[in-house]
């Protein structure tokens, strides 16, 4: 929260950025949360929670690699606030850029706490009082999980990168730890200068705060242990006693008299991922004793890593072979002497980098090139498939929790109906609350044709949807996977082709002798 200044101490202003506000009216954003919070008498203490702030951070590579753009940015920000966040006064605001140069643009949505209108009940809502006019909002853990998902479905949708954000971290690091590690190796550059203009050498010139420290104590530990009792005699080695309670794991070092949780550390060093590793060691230790260590290999052809399963997402390789120009072709368009020289030249160099991944490989004929790539497309339309699969499931479910939430909305209508005695009292009822019998018939309809007999609840639909998000995420990383081998593959074999119906410069020697 502090301002970037300059050498005379003024306030260095953001660039390139854009703002938006929602709900204001012609005002600006503070006056009309201040006409509202007076209107319903609500955030007039100090104490009251006035604002929620919430950030989406793309990834540096969208930019380049899938053409984000800042105004991009701010409509899927304001989408996402409308979609979300209905009925708040809200500012929405994109930065090019983090504070800490890292190139990612980011969308900053900044709403009232007090919710000025009736909204529908929104899946991560939990009371009645969380759709009504005049109430205010809830930053629950159902909320962010269900944030999570959406903003997964976001990425999906407009095919930008992101990472699962449905699981854990498996290095947590808070707001706190990253600043105080800032102003560490702040502190730290400036001693070291201090050191280098004395001739002196630097002791350190990476800061690491004690987490840091108390992470690769524990990740030393891990490497080697085979048991609990094992892992837990290495830290005590180090200094560092290791406690279990309730189920959790806890770690206390020799200047802290309150041990630090795992769940401030990461999910790496929770119970769970602690015993797993030290089982998976124990079995490695195992089968190392009955028969020798067998050489490590590392795939280097593509036959190699077609044959291995990665869920990791691959950014596009622009570095890689690239597809050889029909120089006859552009010569037809009417291309200049200039280009032909630049083709040539291209050619050359794709030819020489094709070769030597096609050699690499171990592909002996451009049948075997052609059954490798008929087996990387079956696998990617076969993935595809999947892909799909869950999508329409993933849209049933959501279409299936939309009329789920607007029938139990109608809950109060409905028992109010059946409280009237008389069948006139029911009719003037009826007539009353016409719409909210509109929206549950309606949703009887809709189960009824999906030939649902018993509703599920709505938190055990609400999990299984995250489920399917992450059954998704993988599917998407393995299907951006699959489609960079076929693309690599192909531009292989039209270069193959080319190369095999002749060189450039034979080409041109004919064109010669012509």
């Amino acid at each position: 929260m502090k301002p970037t200044l300059d050498e005379n101490g003024q306030i260095v202003p953001r660039t390139g950025y854009l703002i938006s506000s929602l709900n204001c009216g012609d005002e600006d954003f503070a006056i009309a949360c201040m006409r509202s919070n007076l209107k319903y008498g609500k955030n007039q203490k100090r104490e009251d929670v006035k604002s929620h702030h919430y950030i989406i951070s793309f990834d540096p590579r969208d930019a380049a690699d899938n053409g984000l753009s800042v105004d991009r940015a701010q409509q899927l920000g304001e989408q996402f606030c409308k979609e979300h966040f209905p009925g708040h006064q809200a500012l929405v605001c994109t930065h090019p850029d983090g504070h800490n140069h890292s190139s990612n643009i980011h969308v900053h949505i900044v709403i009232n706490s007090l919710r000025i209108a009736e909204v529908p009940l929104l899946p991560y809502m939990e009371r009645p009082a969380d759709t009504r006019e005049g109430c205010k909002h809830r930053c629950t853990d159902a909320a962010m999980e269900y944030f999570k998902a959406e903003v997964m479905e976001m990425c999906h949708r407009e095919n930008l990168y992101q990472i699962d954000l449905l699981h854990g971290s498996k290095n947590r690091i808070t707001e706190r730890e990253y600043w105080a590690k800032r102003k560490g190796q702040a502190a730290l550059d400036k001693e070291n200068a201090s050191l280098a203009a004395t001739g002196e050498p630097p002791k350190l010139t990476k800061f690491e705060t004690d987490k840091e420290k108390l992470r690769r104590t524990i990740h030393t530990a891990l490497s080697s242990a085979t048991s609990f009792e094992d892992f837990s005699g290495k830290l005590l080695q180090q200094g560092v006693t290791v406690k279990e309670s309730r189920g959790r794991l806890s770690y206390l070092t020799p200047d802290r008299t309150k041990p630090i949780t795992a769940r401030k550390l990461g999910d790496d060093f929770d119970r769970t991922a602690v015993l797993a590793l030290l089982e998976q060691n124990a079995q490695n230790a195992a089968r190392a004793a009955e028969t020798p260590a067998p050489k490590q290999e590392y795939p280097r052809s593509i036959k190699d890593r077609l044959q291995r399963n990665k869920a990791a997402i691959n950014a596009p390789k622009n570095d890689g072979v690239q597809r050889m120009v029909d120089i006859a072709a552009k010569r037809a368009e009417g291309k200049g002497k200039g280009y032909e020289k630049w083709a040539t030249l291209h050619n050359l160099k794709q030819m020489a980098a094709t070769m030597s991944i096609y050699e690499e490989s171990g592909f002996s004929s451009p049948e075997e090139l052609e059954a490798a790539l008929a087996a990387a497309s079956a696998g990617l339309h076969e993935v595809t498939g999947k892909l799909k699969a869950v999508e329409s499931t993933l849209r049933e479910k959501k279409d299936l929790q939309k009329q789920l939430l607007a029938y139990i909305k109608t809950k109060p209508a409905r028992d109010g109906l059946r409280a009237q005695k008389t069948e006139k009292a029911r009719r003037a009822y009826r007539e009353q609350h016409e719409s909210e019998f509109i929206i549950s018939e309606s949703a009887a309809r809709y189960f009824k044709a999906q030939g649902i007999s018993k509703l599920p609840a709505s938190k055990a639909l609400q999990a299984e949807i995250e489920q399917l998000m992450r059954e998704k995420n993988t599917l998407y990383n393995e299907y951006r996977e699959k489609k960079e081998n076929v693309r690599e593959l192909q531009t292989i074999k039209g270069n193959i082709g080319q190369i095999l119906r002749g060189t450039p410069s034979q080409q041109k020697k004919h064109e010669q002798e012509r």
